[in-house]
């Protein structure tokens, strides 16, 4: 399990590489121009925000709650109807 503080003291370059080898891509957003994907790393969240050749990770506090995180990206998930 990989420390989520140590992966904010990662180069910026490592934690691209450490996403892409260990995150997992839940859904995609698009705002402003810029390309959103929320990851899963190790139990965190994760947003890489992408617009032309910048990429930025940000990550969410552990005080936010799952909800508040996922909201932005309920249009564009595929959420199973209750029969």
């Amino acid at each position: 399990m990989f420390e989520h503080s140590l992966f904010h003291k990662l180069p910026p370059k490592n934690q691209a590489e450490l996403l892409e080898k260990k995150g997992i891509v839940l859904t995609k957003r698009h705002l402003n121009g810029w390309a959103i994907t929320l990851f899963s790393l190790e139990n965190q969240f994760l947003e890489v925000w992408s617009k032309k050749d910048l990429e930025i990770i940000g990550s969410f506090h552990s005080a936010v709650s799952y909800m508040d995180i996922i909201e932005p990206y309920m249009h564009v998930l595929d959420v199973p109807k209750e029969s």
